[in-house]
């Protein structure tokens, strides 16, 4: 199988990004075998201007009057994935799924482009640390069209977030992605995304409020171009979660995320 070249740059193009502070860094625990001591990362993590809170200090209720339909809020400790945090580690993931098939998309706003290659081939010639200069449309990255029957084992030790909104239902999405991927600005209905490994950064801004931003750009293209000159009226929620913190975003909310390490992640879309 052929790939375009820019998915397949080395760590010497990625000079183009250091003045947002790629280097590398030591990795955050033991990062379940998907980080090294040499790993380039992300060091900005940008402001956090969302709420935080203790998951068990929001009761159901609350959390439907507060922030269900308004605004994003990030909630720790709200349940406690440790056994699915150890399903996820590299070596439990290649065992288990590396010769299965997984679905890439390209990274814009659309996605058009799907590609499927066997998990082990994804993880050794295209997990990569990304080049700000890569276009949306050349990039392939590994996110939801998760085929469930095949996943299942692996979904059931999973422990959703657990307020669900009003005649609605989860549905999972997983995904697998370097340093520097992500997905652009783009909206869809409400739901949670949680990292198992790594370190993700989200923008968001409300369904009124569309930002300024090319389609087939990426995240880290538009990080580095248009954050930077944004108006104080025009800055976005943000913030950047860890493991151990879950991110709700309301329904129709725009979102662009940015992977700062090789990060393994969950969604649950509610339906």
């Amino acid at each position: 199988m052929e790939y375009n070249t820019a998915v397949l740059s080395t760590c010497a193009q990625f000079v183009l990004i250091c003045f947002i502070g790629m280097k590398a860094a030591e990795p955050s625990g033991h990062g379940g075998g998907w980080s090294s001591d040499s790993e380039f990362r992300l060091q900005d993590e940008g402001v956090c201007n969302i709420d935080i809170l203790d998951g068990f200090s929001l009761s159901h209720q609350q959390f439907i009057e507060r922030y269900a339909y308004s605004r994003p809020v990030i909630l720790r400790g709200l349940t406690d994935n440790t056994r699915f945090r150890s399903l996820c580690s590299k070596s439990s993931l290649l065992e288990e799924y590396g010769a299965r098939k997984v679905r890439l998309s390209t990274a814009n706003t659309f996605s058009y482009r799907k590609v499927d290659i066997p998990l082990q081939e994804y993880v050794d010639v295209l997990l990569r640390p990304q080049s700000a200069d890569a276009l949306g449309s050349e990039t392939l990255y590994f996110f939801g069209d998760n085929n469930f029957t095949e996943w299942q084992t692996l979904f059931e030790q999973y422990e959703s977030p657990p307020y669900l909104l009003p005649h609605t239902s989860g549905a999972y999405s997983f995904g697998i992605a370097g340093p520097g991927t992500g997905v652009p600005f783009h909206w869809h209905g409400p739901g949670y995304s949680e990292v198992i490994y790594g370190r993700k950064r989200w923008f968001l801004y409300p369904p009124d409020r569309e930002p300024h931003f090319h389609p087939n750009r990426t995240t880290l293209s538009w990080l580095r171009d248009t954050y930077p000159n944004l108006p104080a009226e025009e800055a976005p929620l943000e913030c950047t979660i860890r493991p151990g913190e879950v991110l709700y975003f309301p329904d129709r909310w725009w979102h662009a995320t940015l992977n700062l390490d090789t990060s393994v992640f969950i969604s649950t879309f509610l339906g």
